[in-house]
C-alpha cells in the first residue's frame, strides 16, 4: 500500500498524533532526562558534549554521534572570543524552542507556517556577577523575542502555540538547580 505522509510545516502530523495518543495511553512515556557533560578549557572557555538521553520509557540508543557546544567570552570580558557566551547560547535555545513549539503545535492544529525568522535580546547588568552590587540580578533582567512569521494564523494564536516551549517555561518559571561537587 502506498501512502503519502501527512506533513505540515516539516512535521509528520500522523507521527505527531500517534505520539500524542501513545502518551495519553501511557503518561510514563512523556518523561525524559536530557544530559550534558561540560569540560573547562581555560578562562571562560568550556566545551559541552551531548549524546545520551532517557525518553519514551528507555535509554535512547539512536544517536550515533556526540554533539558539542562551546562557550567563551569576548575579549572585553577577558575571554578569547572562541565561541558565543553562555547567555547567548540561552538566547539561541529560547529562540529555537519557541519557534519549534509554534511550528509543531501549528502543524497539529492544521495551521500553515510558511516562514519564521526571529531575533532575541537579553539585558544584563554585570554588577551582580562581578559581586559589586549583591542586589543586582546576575542574569538577564529581561529578554525581548521578536519574530516575523508568514502565516494566516493570528499573532495571538501563534503566541499561544509558541508558549508550549519547554525552554520558555524554564526561563519564565524558576527551575530548581542542585549543585553537587564531586571530588
Amino acid at each position: 500500500m502506498i501512502t503519502t505522509e501527512n506533513v505540515k510545516n516539516g512535521v509528520n502530523v500522523d507521527q505527531l498524533m500517534a505520539t500524542i495518543e501513545a502518551v495519553q495511553g501511557n503518561p510514563e512515556l512523556a518523561k525524559f532526562k536530557f544530559r550534558s557533560k561540560n569540560n573547562w578549557i581555560e578562562g571562560g572557555n568550556c566545551v559541552s558534549s551531548i549524546k545520551s538521553f532517557y525518553g519514551v520509557g528507555e535509554e535512547d540508543t539512536t544517536r550515533d554521534k556526540t554533539f558539542t557546544l562551546e562557550c567563551d567570552h569576548p575579549q572585553v570580558l577577558l575571554g578569547k572570543d572562541k565561541a558565543p557566551t553562555p547567555p547567548e547560547v540561552i538566547l539561541h535555545a529560547l529562540g529555537s524552542c519557541l519557534t519549534g513549539a509554534m511550528v509543531y503545535h501549528a502543524a497539529a492544529q492544521g495551521i500553515d507556517i510558511d516562514a519564521a525568522e526571529s531575533s532575541m535580546e537579553g539585558d544584563m547588568d554585570l554588577q551582580g556577577f562581578l559581586g559589586l552590587k549583591p542586589e543586582v540580578r546576575k542574569g538577564f533582567n529581561g529578554i525581548t523575542f521578536k519574530i516575523k512569521v508568514k502565516s494566516e494564523a493570528t499573532d495571538e494564536q501563534l503566541e499561544e502555540l509558541a508558549k508550549y516551549s519547554p525552554v520558555f517555561d524554564m526561563i519564565v518559571n524558576p527551575t530548581p538547580v542542585q549543585i553537587v561537587f564531586e571530588r
